[in-house]
């Protein structure tokens, strides 16, 4: 059964039903989006059963000419790294729509009374939603890197339109710049890509027939430049994050919730399964200096996240120290940081994702995102806060909620190998628990501002959109092996791929060299 292609086909068919509703249906539109991401939902939960992390690397796979001149192929296929990001989506994508029932309620928010702004489409957003998860799908299932390459671009046009049309005030520049910055990283990959197709002389751009392909050092490391910076652009990695703040602070929450908790992590997957596996030689050698823009990262985007006064930009500046947590597990090749880093994808759209969205209903409650226009939210709408206090200590990796795992695999599995920047990053769980408790302080603790007293508490809507994700929070705190289970095979043959041979602990190999004297 070809299980990639049905979700991908599911969700596109919906977005073209959704779009051919009458005029004005703006409610049969979020139904009918809202059904069939519970369908695709419903289908990846099938699709994961019968997935076997212990069986082939790449399963569910399909391979069909598509430009025989060139060899490039629609191939699909996912293994454990793969498979649980793209559950992700699944999971993320009905909660966001859920969320956004009322986000194209109403013109524009710039709209004035001498040139009101038109009301915004409902079919369209929603529309865009659908596509936008076929794409992420599309781009974490594709094994042909030409494949993987059209995903990586084409996820860019419905999220473009999502900001740009359906922002706040300062939408269309956050737009314009998400865009340019995407297109430049993406041309510098799009070079890479067809230089690897020269050089490798293979006729082929199917992923597993390319590993190993490449031999010379020099080739390596110049083709591992135009991959790398199309994906630290991406993530983003510090210093290429200047569009993430600008973009998440002006998306709708639910598109922000995708923008930073699915595609955003295709660069930090892209670094893990592209990078390390194509340029080994090249991955080792500018190892270290990736090292230092992870640390940097983690260091900047908590202590500019400290100085925020606007909730979004805040949240997003969080984002930039978390994907300087990732990267680094990912580069430091041991198999706890590495398992660990595919966890904090994992991790990381939850606890976010549930951030963004619940300062959607306050922004939605307000009107307003500066944290100085709140204060006493827990006296009035309790529900709310606890929801929020949650997920923000998920995102500080508080001990028994999930971004703690991840965080604490990434730093030992660091340490292992690199003691110095897993000690220097470990500051940023500090500087973490400044700036979420703070903010916390600031809007939910002290005397209610007359602003929010008339605020109501979560309604049934919103218990459904926060409800699964703090149980997800939650239960990957305290129960993560089902999930690491399924990660850490295909981690283990990510490092073989990458060459690193001494993938073990130095404490597991000793106990071993000791049992065997």
């Amino acid at each position: 059964m070809p299980w990639l292609s049905i979700l991908m086909a599911v969700p596109v068919l919906g977005a073209v039903g959704v779009a051919c509703l009458p005029k004005g249906s703006h409610k049969p539109a979020k139904q009918l989006a809202l059904l069939v991401s519970l369908v695709v939902l419903g289908l990846t939960v099938a699709m994961a059963v019968q997935f076997s992390p212990n069986g082939q690397r790449f399963q569910f796979t399909e391979t069909h000419s598509w430009i025989p001149a060139f060899g490039v192929n629609y191939g699909l296929g996912v293994d454990g790294i793969a498979l649980v990001l793209i559950a992700l989506s699944a999971v993320l994508v009905p909660i966001v729509i859920l969320a956004s029932w009322h986000d194209t309620d109403g013109p524009a928010p710039d709209g004035r009374d001498d040139a009101p702004a038109p009301k915004r489409s409902a079919k369209t957003y929603f529309a865009l939603l659908l596509v936008l998860e076929a794409m992420m799908i599309g781009v974490f299932a594709a094994t042909d890197i030409f494949l993987f390459y059209v995903f990586f671009e084409a996820m860019l046009i419905p999220m473009y339109f999502m900001i740009g049309s359906y922002g706040g005030v300062q939408r269309s520049y956050a737009a314009v710049k998400f865009l340019l910055y995407s297109l430049f990283g993406g041309l510098l990959m799009l070079v890479a890509v067809i230089a690897l197709y020269v050089v490798a002389e293979k006729n082929t751009f199917m992923f597993p027939e390319l590993i190993g392909a490449i031999q010379d050092p020099t080739t390596q490391k110049w083709l591992f430049a135009g991959f790398f910076i199309a994906f630290a652009v991406k993530a983003p990695l510090w210093p290429f994050h200047t569009w993430l703040p600008d973009a998440a602070a002006q998306a709708p929450a639910g598109a922000a919730v995708l923008l930073v908790g699915v595609l955003d992590k295709v660069g930090t997957y892209g670094m893990l399964r592209f990078c390390l596996e194509l340029f080994p030689d090249a991955s080792k050698f500018f190892t270290p200096l990736v090292i230092v823009l992870s640390v940097v990262g983690i260091i900047y985007g908590a202590i500019v996240a400290i100085g925020q006064t606007d909730m979004k930009r805040l949240i997003a500046y969080t984002s930039i120290s978390h994907f300087g947590f990732i990267a680094l597990g990912v580069f430091a090749m041991t198999q706890n940081a590495q398992a660990g880093a595919t966890l904090y994808m994992v991790n990381h759209g939850f606890s976010t994702g549930a951030l963004f969205l619940i300062a959607g209903f306050l922004i939605h409650r307000r009107g307003s995102a500066q944290i100085a226009d709140y204060g006493g939210v827990q006296k009035v709408a309790p529900l709310l806060a606890g929801a929020f206090l949650i997920a923000g200590l998920s995102g500080l990796a508080l001990p028994g909620l999930s971004s703690f795992v991840s965080e604490f695999m990434v730093l030992i599995g660091t340490y292992e190998r690199y003691a110095v920047p897993a000690v220097i990053g470990a500051l940023g769980v500090i500087l973490a628990a400044i700036y979420i408790l703070w903010m916390y302080q600031r809007m939910m603790n002290g005397p209610t501002a007359d602003s929010v007293k008339g605020f109501t508490d979560l309604n049934g809507r919103e218990k459904w959109v926060v409800a699964p994700l703090i149980a997800a929070i939650i239960a990957l705190g305290f129960f993560p092996k089902p999930v690491l289970d399924v990660i850490n095979p295909a981690v283990d043959k990510t490092l073989d791929s990458a060459q690193v041979l001494d993938k073990q602990p130095a404490s597991t190999a000793a106990e071993k060299k000791g049992a065997g004297q």
